[in-house]
């Protein structure tokens, strides 16, 4: 939802051509001011003896540990101590004979990381730490390495909301359907929510103009609502059967009604679809979301990783606390949904985003109006100049940029449920200053590290593995030798875990199947009876536990003469 505290200022960028400037090149390999380790110790030395040497070594240069630790090659990051020089220091660890190599660290750059300006180009509101980027809270959620492990290709997201400019820059020719729900004519948006809240999700990205989308190249179908019950119901609906990951409802009523059935229905229908439902919290800070958010987080069931139906979306700030959004047991997880809190106190009054192309004041939002519950909104002043951007805070900012990252994970595994999907966010999710594994009422299980969990889903194979076993067809002897291979084969992207083991089974005569190996193995000497008819078959599993199905048929036939 947007946030209701309006009006406020807006930020101004630099503008070429109604679009942002591409800002320079970042330097690339810089420098950290650490020196990377390596120690000389023996091949599979423990935890314990790289502990030691490492330590040893620390205390006789006076260097100090910072960053990474890696025993498994012997590596200790060190900074010099007061008064010391990188320089110097390198020079005493380098005459060091427990030492095998001191290097200087540096920072690379990402492979895949997008050309748009607002992830580089930095933000000039008042307020803003220096070197804070326009779009601060992707690069924060993670999403530079997301993108290096998937551009998110044909992954969908369904957006019901108040509709979308199709012709915008960012999102032409990234909307897969455009349907009208009741809110007005397919394709367009006159408030310029929807138009926002798309381009957070699945903004142009890489096209060296605007915003990047969290979901990389992802799709969108817009459904237009007029946000009645039955016209969001609906969507939910049309969005899943045209073959959404996710659907994003930015959208909320004030809470303290019974349960819809018409929400839930719809709700149920895309979990049986394996759509993600990702919904947007209050923006107050009360503990009633209203729904839909109450429906796919019920009350009470926030700190249990099993209990939803989808997730329910507050708003975190660039501090790493919460921004005024809903708080409470009704809460799944956070996004970033503005800079500082809802009273806009300082740096950019909002999450940088598409806007309708129309002139500006054409679009509702920068209207004062009046709501169907009598509530009077001020202009937002939000959109950047007279560009088709704008800066806009609140829930309904951070619930898209889940909604993208749970139909690039679906995407990427679709061997995973909806249900996996939505629990693998909240286990990803980060606690600020912490590195534990919580709920808390302010911001769920945490702020969304869409890095993390894309990390996490390529490495979740669901898959079982295959197998075939090969025998001679007729012998002469009772002892042959019986092989076979297996293959453990995962959706592109997606790591399979390799075959731990095989089963292989043997039938005499027409007799029931028995067991006659357990082994990694992929041969086997046979021993069998004169004048016999056997019959075998292989069966693997792999290293997560995906076991292949019992063969219908023999792998193999072998008939023994007499």
């Amino acid at each position: 939802m947007v946030s209701r505290v309006l009006p406020y200022l807006v930020s101004f960028v630099a503008l070429a051509g109604g679009v942002l400037a591409a800002p320079a090149a970042a330097d690339v390999d810089a420098p950290t001011g650490r020196l990377l380790v390596l120690l000389r110790q023996p091949a599979g030395a423990g935890p314990a003896a790289h502990a030691a040497a490492a330590g040893a070594v620390l205390a006789r240069s006076g260097a100090r540990r910072s960053g990474a630790d890696v025993p498994q090659i012997g590596l200790v990051t060190v900074r010099p101590g007061p008064g010391e020089s990188l320089a110097g220091l390198a020079a005493v660890l380098r005459a060091d004979p427990a030492v095998r190599s001191v290097q200087r660290e540096h920072r690379l750059s990402l492979r895949a990381a997008p050309n748009d300006p607002a992830l580089g180009q930095p933000e000039t509101a008042p307020g803003t730490p220096a070197g804070t980027p326009i779009e601060w809270d992707y690069q924060r959620e993670g999403l530079g390495h997301l993108w290096d492990v998937t551009h998110g290709d044909s992954a969908v997201v369904g957006v019901v909301d108040t509709g979308a400019d199709a012709s915008h820059p960012e999102l032409a020719g990234k909307i897969n359907a455009a349907v009208d729900q009741g809110g007005g004519p397919a394709g367009g948006d006159s408030v310029g929510h929807g138009t926002h809240v798309s381009s957070l999700a699945c903004a142009a990205t890489n096209d060296g103009q605007g915003l990047a989308g969290a979901g990389g190249n992802c799709r969108l179908v817009v459904e237009r609502s007029d946000l009645t019950d039955g016209s969001i119901a609906n969507s939910i609906v049309d969005a899943t059967n045209r073959g959404v990951q996710a659907a994003n409802l930015s959208l909320g009523d004030s809470g303290g009604r019974p349960p819809v059935d018409a929400f839930v229905s719809a709700i149920d229908f895309a979990n049986a679809h394996n759509v993600v439902v990702v919904t947007a919290a209050a923006d107050d800070a009360v503990a009633d979301q209203g729904q839909p958010a109450s429906l796919v987080q019920p009350p009470g069931t926030g700190p249990d990783l099993t209990q939803n139906r989808g997730l329910s979306v507050t708003s975190a700030d660039a501090f790493d606390g919460p921004s005024g959004g809903g708080v409470g047991t009704e809460i799944s997880m956070a996004a970033y949904g503005s800079f500082d809190r809802f009273d806009g106190s300082s740096g950019p009054k909002g999450i940088f985003g598409a806007f309708p192309t129309g002139p500006p004041g054409s679009a509702q939002l920068e209207q004062v109006y009046v709501d169907q519950n009598g509530s009077v909104h001020f202009p937002c002043m939000c959109r950047v100049d007279s560009s088709p951007y704008a800066y806009l805070q609140g829930t309904s900012m951070s619930a898209p940029q889940v909604a993208a990252v749970a139909a690039v994970i679906r995407r990427l595994n679709p061997d995973l449920s909806a249900a996996d999907v939505v629990r693998l966010l909240k286990q990803t999710a980060r606690q600020p200053g912490s590195s534990g594994h919580f709920w808390t009422a302010t911001l769920g299980w945490g702020i969304l590290d869409g890095g993390t969990a894309v990390e996490v889903a390529r490495r979740i194979d669901r898959r079982a593995p295959t197998s075939k076993l090969r025998a001679p067809k007729l012998v002469r002897g009772t002892r042959f030798t019986l092989r076979w291979s297996g293959r453990d084969i995962a959706p592109p992207g997606v790591v399979p875990s390799g075959i731990r083991f095989f089963d292989v089974y043997a039938s005499r005569d027409g007799h029931p199947y028995h067991r006659i190996a357990h082994t990694s193995r992929r041969r086997l000497s046979f021993r069998g009876r004169r004048g016999s008819r056997y019959r075998f078959f292989s069966v693997a599993t792999d290293r997560a536990g995906n076991r292949e199905a019992r063969h219908r048929r023999p792998d193999a036939t072998t008939r023994i003469r007499r």
